[in-house]
């Protein structure tokens, strides 16, 4: 299908504070999250290499030991096993990309 409408798509939750609407292809997953201010993302990493875009609020993003506060228009790039970690200054609104689809999230969405 080559339209998604992220309004009608079910909500999931990905962490505690973080959640939203998913979007997968074969070779990505696109998701539109709203992150609740005070919101902790613990450093993890991931084999997928990861995009994040603020639409909204103030995210603070460490990746690979590097820290910017990311305001609306700017965005995040977290190559594979990178570790990276966020914190939620206000609540925001991001788009994040991920390649390769998200297996996880796509388990997320068949269980809510």
């Amino acid at each position: 299908m080559p339209f998604v409408n992220f309004k009608t798509n079910k909500v999931v939750k990905i962490w505690d504070g973080i959640y939203g609407t998913l979007g997968h292809s074969e070779q990505q997953t696109f998701g539109h999250f709203t992150i609740v201010a005070g919101t902790v993302l613990p450093e993890h990493s991931h084999f997928h290499e990861q995009w994040c875009h603020v639409l909204e609020g103030e995210l603070e993003f460490t990746v690979d030991g590097e820290t910017m506060l990311l305001t609306p228009g700017m965005t995040a790039h977290i190559p594979p096993h990178a570790p990276h970690s966020a914190i939620a200054h206000t609540q925001c609104r991001v788009i994040d990309c991920f390649t390769p689809a998200r297996q996880d999230f796509i388990e997320l969405e068949k269980e809510s």
